[in-house]
């Protein structure tokens, strides 16, 4: 089996240019996690990179499949100069680190939640999983393996979390785009939910 950590760091490169800076964080009982930093104008985007090294496998399965499984890398596009961002490396990590350690499967429409600011003085502590193929492409690799997807995060307000709770993502991203949101300002306020 190929390592397929090489694959997805160039289809990152091909589609977001050179990573400006990169750093890792390993937790016990987990492989590493990278996270590059890409600036492209006033927006920086944040990727991981270690995340598809390992399929996500059904918590309720009693041996994890080690070939087969959703493959996937998060990505997180936020306006520069707004907010100390850069400190979302480790929430990143952590998120990434998810399937390995909780048994997950990341997938679009979940709410993923790191209990804490996502970086100093943030109004979000979770974010929504948005569908991938808009910024990066998802990577096909050699059968029997599955293809690795780049989800895009949306960072919620506590209020934007429980509302999407009750209601479901696509009600909550609906409101977004009735209210004009500007989904990469790090600092923006919770929508009308009313």
């Amino acid at each position: 089996m190929a390592d397929v950590l090489p694959l997805v760091e160039a289809r990152l490169r091909t589609a977001l240019g050179e990573p400006g800076a990169r750093a890792a964080v390993t937790f016990l009982g987990t492989e590493r996690i990278e996270v590059l930093r890409f600036q492209e104008g006033d927006i920086v985007r944040y990727a991981t990179l270690g995340m598809s090294a390992q399929p996500m496998s059904d918590p309720t399965a009693v041996v994890a499949d080690p070939v087969k499984g959703p493959r996937a890398e998060l990505v997180l596009s936020v306006r520069a100069g707004i907010a100390d961002t850069d400190k979302v490396l480790r929430p990143l990590a952590v998120l990434a680190a998810s399937p390995q350690v909780e048994g997950l499967i990341v997938a679009p429409g979940a709410s993923l939640d790191v209990g804490e600011p996502l970086w100093p003085g943030a109004p979000f502590t979770s974010v929504l999983v948005a569908e991938p193929g808009g910024l990066v492409e998802d990577l096909e690799l050699d059968e029997p393996l599955d293809p690795v997807r780049f989800l895009p995060l949306l960072p919620m307000t506590p209020n934007e979390a429980a509302w999407k709770r009750v209601h479901g993502a696509q009600a909550l991203q609906e409101r977004w785009l009735t209210s004009g949101t500007d989904l990469r300002d790090p600092a923006r306020r919770s929508v009308p939910l009313e």
